[in-house]
Formats: structure tokens, sequence, C-alpha cells
């Protein structure tokens, strides 16, 4: 079977996004996690762990992963990016040595005995000096996954930049900016509304 394509994974994708994830109702809108009123609601959760969707994932994850380059470990905020993270780890080339690792958004007590993580990052043993980058579902204003990054700073981490699977064009771009990460969106809401 022929690989599957950039361009071919990121179009399949916004169909299978559009088919699995996406909402619209402007006469009723969508109370989101931001606290924000919307018309658009989408929900990640079945495309990733549809078959098709998450070796389409894993493509376009790993296309960025490359163009930024260095990338020691990927991960993110539970529970959006759990399931991304597993794809981006399964579809790591045989002997990469990409890591992953997950952020709580309530730190449990115990930490990560075994991986000298401090509370609430559990994976992969994460050290200063570490190029991280995230992954999240969907990106509205960028503030969980931010809240994220300050933590892998703290810990001497150097985040590299965020990948969306979906932005959502409501300043998480802008936020992203501010905070001198670079935000890579698979797609953007106006390509499965059609805006």
């Amino acid at each position: 079977m022929a690989s599957t394509t950039v361009d071919e994974a990121r179009s399949r994708l916004v169909d299978k996004v559009r088919d699995l994830a996406y909402l619209h109702s402007p006469e009723e809108p969508f109370t989101l996690a931001s606290g924000r009123q919307s018309a658009h609601f989408f929900d990640m959760k079945p495309v990733m762990m549809d078959p098709d969707s998450a070796h389409l994932l894993g493509v376009l994850i790993h296309a960025e992963i490359d163009d930024i380059g260095g990338v020691d470990a990927v991960g993110g905020l539970e529970l959006g990016a759990v399931p991304l993270t597993g794809i981006a780890i399964a579809k790591a080339r045989i002997g990469s040595s990409l890591r992953g690792f997950l952020v709580r958004k309530e730190p449990k007590g115990r930490g990560g005995r075994k991986t000298g993580n401090p509370p609430g990052i559990e994976g992969s043993s994460l050290s200063s000096g570490d190029r991280v980058v995230l992954l999240e579902d969907v990106t509205t204003t960028g503030g969980s996954a931010l809240r994220a990054a300050a933590r892998l700073t703290d810990m001497g981490c150097e985040v590299a930049a965020c990948i969306t699977i979906l932005d959502r064009e409501e300043g998480g771009a802008q936020a992203f900016a501010e905070a001198g990460i670079d935000l890579r969106p698979l797609m953007l809401r106006s390509d499965v509304a059609g805006e």
C-alpha cells in the first residue's frame, strides 16, 4: 500500500472531522470549555478513536515534528492530548527516541516516582533542556495549553511548538504568538465549516 502524503492526509482528515466531530447550531449556541458561546462545536474524541483518522493524524503530526526538528518529547494536557500522544508515539519511526508525556490538570501528590518528573507531569522522564512539542485537540483561546507550557518551562524544558488538530480561529494563535510559541494547526475551523 502506498504511503499517505501530507496533502492527502490533510484533505481526508478535514472530511473526517466534518463527519465525526463537527456540530453547527447558530440558533442554540454551544457553551465551550473557555466559557464562550459558539455556533460551532468540535468533539475530537471520535476522530482520535477512529483508526483511519488516527493514521492521518500520525502522518500530519510527524510531518510537523520533522519540520520543527530536534524534538525530544511530545504530549500535553489531559484529556485531549492523551490519545494524540499515543498516536504520535505509535507512529514514530522504528528506532525513534521520541518520548511521550501528559500534563494533569490537577497534579496528584505522588508525582513521577520512577521518572523524576514533578507531580502532574507523567509518562516518560523529562529533563531540563528537553525540546518538547505540546499536542492539543482543539484550540480556542489557548489558555489551558499555555498553562501546561508554563509548567514545562518551569521544569527547564523548551516548548518548541503546539500542534493542534483544529484552531477555532478565536484568539488562540495570537495568545501562543504572544507567549513565543509557534501554534501549528492541522486545520482551521473555516476549513471544516466552509466559511
